[in-house]
């Protein structure tokens, strides 16, 4: 219990002080006349003026608050490796048992935990947080249980109410290896090398490495051994093989001694474009499906067009003088057996053979599929001909054998069984018109030519045209792919004939097929990610697909299935638990994919250290600890000294307090005050009386 003098003034405190100076002042008269009896006048006065001020004893029951001492402990993901959480539990237990120990003191736990995102770790932000939530007047203390990697420093408190120490988590032997891709371009034109810079970068005490391995994987391919030396950059050429999303993935095995393979590995996502789209465009005659072609082809200005068209077959003599013919001769060498290479696609439009095009130029064209050229055959009456290109070396390759029948009725196409599952094709019937105004039945318009072909071996039929015959063959030849179109009315589509059909989706379509462009493979695994929810997809020509498996960063797998979402076409959305780098598998099929960077802010630097956060710690005069080198006792230190040393670490008792009861009672009651004037006033006359 504690009190005070509290004053009330009956009147106004300007008039009690001049009250008092009219008293002071016949005092002082007083005095110097000498009379008798003004030591009890004044008094008497003093009395008087103390009722005036009305004077009160406030007394207070005061209960003590016990001090607070606040800990936060970083579980974040660099503290989940080597045998840091051994460190961090024993440091907290050790804590613990000392505040058990001390009188009126209690301990506030903060678990700090990874984020969503690459934000690292936010040490100041979770101090900041449980001193927003504890009253800083009874803060006696913070100690921060970590490994001194924060990525939040910017926030920390301005004014820390007590002292902040660390205990540092790691052993002074630590060492890591980690890969870093310091550049990497979004994007890469095909054809041309895009130089990446990589470094593997020893950290710690590490021991003499000398050379070490380094793998590099495109799109989950066979890896390509290495090897590099450490800490130093290396500019690395790379040849992008395809358009579309290239993953490339980079790994260094892990090292005995280091302390995680987590940053051992990186992934490059490159998106390759291609400069120029070169196609070779052979028309056999004119017809209304040429100008379709060209003009489709044209469009695209990603598309160098070059058209070799037959005006003047030589069946045909009108009697006109070559050199009186306004026309150029086309450089049929050069481009059939010198630069056949430079094309991505070679399209025969209603070509069969007249003797323009030698035997070896079409075998040129045939070892160019094999190499790994597209061609693309839009096949007319000449295909079922006994001048066919089947009958050509180029037959080799082709996907189909003509059986010399050519039907000529109308006829709506349609997709086979098989092609609403093949990526050229699936979802084309979106694209259907409203329904058509011959019958009213949906779909797309007619065509009106169909040459029969027997479908070779290898050959996938896609679409099918008259009573179900096949329409549309594609197939692999060695590195190579061909398309077959059994009809040459594609062009009706074009023109909007009985509604028109998707011709132009379809002719993109094949085209990125033949340039193998992964997002048309027949057989894919991919991930679609966001955020850290993946949309897992599997594309497939089969009627079921297995399980996956997901390595999770840490090497832990978890195995999930796929729905069926359309014909062929297999998703699922799983929530990844992190973000780092992720490796997919269904046994046949792989992939892999990072969500954020590979390797994560928390494993750029995986080395404990105190010198990020030693300069806000030392504001407070607080200290850093290794827990290695043994867990630290707890002291009490007066405010502005030195909180800790070797093997101790201090806080300071901030006598915190609630006021539990006030009670106010007058010093004395207002007749004690005049009774005592009154006698003294009495006392005074009777001495001035000399009685």
């Amino acid at each position: 219990m504690t009190g005070q003098i509290l004053l009330d003034p009956l009147i106004p405190l300007a008039l009690i002080y001049g009250l008092a100076a009219l008293a002071g002042l016949a005092l002082v008269i007083a005095v110097w006349r000498r009379l008798a009896g003004w030591a009890l006048r004044a008094l008497a006065a003093l009395v008087l003026l103390a009722a005036i001020a009305n004077p009160s004893l406030q007394n207070e029951q005061r209960a003590a608050l016990s001090d607070i001492i606040i800990a936060v402990v970083d579980e974040t993901a660099s503290q989940r490796i080597a045998d840091r959480p051994a460190q961090s539990q024993a440091a907290l237990e050790k804590l613990r048992a000392e505040v058990a120990s001390r009188s009126n003191t209690e301990l506030r736990v903060v678990t700090l935990e990874d984020g969503e995102g690459d934000r690292g770790t936010q040490l100041m932000t979770a101090l900041s947080e449980a001193l927003a939530e504890e009253p800083r007047a009874r803060v006696a203390g913070m100690v921060l249980i970590t490994d001194g990697r924060a990525h939040d420093l910017a926030n920390a408190p301005p004014d820390l109410p007590a002292p902040l120490h660390a205990l540092l988590t790691g052993q002074a032997d630590d060492w890591d290896r980690r890969l870093v891709v310091r550049n990497a371009p979004s994007f890469a034109i095909l054809g041309e090398p895009v130089t990446l810079t990589l470094r593997v970068e020893d950290q710690g005490a590490a021991p003499d490495p000398g050379l070490v391995d380094l793998s590099i994987a495109i799109d989950g391919g066979e890896p390509m051994q290495f090897q590099v030396p450490v800490n130093e950059d290396i500019e690395l050429p790379i040849d992008i093989p395809h358009g579309g999303m290239n993953v490339l993935q980079f790994a260094t095995p892990e090292a005995e001694g280091e302390l995680t393979d987590r940053n051992n590995a990186a992934v490059v996502q490159i998106n390759g474009v291609r400069d120029r789209l070169r196609v070779l465009l052979v028309s056999g005659e004119p017809h209304p499906g040429e100008r379709t072609w060209r003009n489709l082809l044209k469009s695209d200005s990603a598309v160098d067009l070059v058209h070799f068209t037959i005006l003047r077959p030589p069946e045909k003599q009108d009697g006109v003088p070559v050199n009186e013919l306004s026309l150029i001769a086309f450089p049929t060498r050069e481009l059939f057996l010198e630069k056949i290479d430079e094309f991505d696609l070679i399209i025969f439009d209603r070509y069969q053979r007249r003797g323009i095009l030698p035997s070896v130029y079409l075998d040129n064209v045939a070892s160019y599929v094999r190499n790994g050229g597209a061609v693309l055959i839009a096949a007319g009456p000449d295909y079922a001909s006994a001048d066919s290109l089947f009958r050509s070396p180029l037959g080799a390759v082709l996907p189909g054998n003509p059986t010399a029948r050519v039907y000529e009725q109308g006829f709506r196409p349609t997709l086979t069984e098989l092609g609403e599952r093949h990526p050229v094709t699936e979802g084309l019937t979106d694209f259907a018109p409203l329904p058509n105004a011959a019958d009213g039945t949906p779909g797309w318009g007619r065509w009106f030519r169909h040459i029969e072909v027997t479908p070779t071996p290898g050959a996938t039929t896609v679409m099918s045209g008259v009573d179900g015959q096949p329409l549309l063959m594609l197939e692999r030849v060695g590195e190579g792919r061909v398309a077959l179109m059994g009809s040459d009315h594609a062009w009706l589509w074009n023109r909007g004939f009985e509604g028109g059909g998707p011709q132009l989706e379809l002719l993109r379509r094949l085209a990125h097929w033949m340039m193998k462009e992964p997002e048309l493979e027949e057989e894919a695994l991919w991930v679609e990610p966001t955020g850290q929810t993946m949309r897992i997809i599997r594309r497939t020509l089969g009627e079921e697909v297995g399980p996956v498996t997901i390595t999770h960063p840490d090497g832990t797998e978890t195995t999930i299935d796929l729905d069926q979402v359309s014909p062929g076409r297999f998703e699922t959305l799983w929530e990844a638990p992190e973000i780092g780098l992720y490796r997919l598998t269904d046994g046949d099929e792989e992939t892999v994919i990072a969500l954020g960077p590979s390797a994560p802010r928390e494993f750029e630097q995986t080395i404990a250290s105190g010198e990020e956060i030693a300069p806000v710690i030392d504001t407070v005069n607080g200290g850093v600890l290794s827990i290695s080198d043994g867990l630290p006792d707890l002291r009490d230190v007066r405010a502005g000294r030195p909180a800790s040393g070797n093997g101790w670490i201090g806080i300071t008792p901030r006598g915190a307090y609630r006021t539990a009861d006030i009670t106010v009672s007058p010093i004395l009651p207002a007749w004690a005050f005049l009774l005592i004037a009154a006698t003294l006033i009495v006392g005074a006359w009777l001495r001035e009386g000399r009685r």
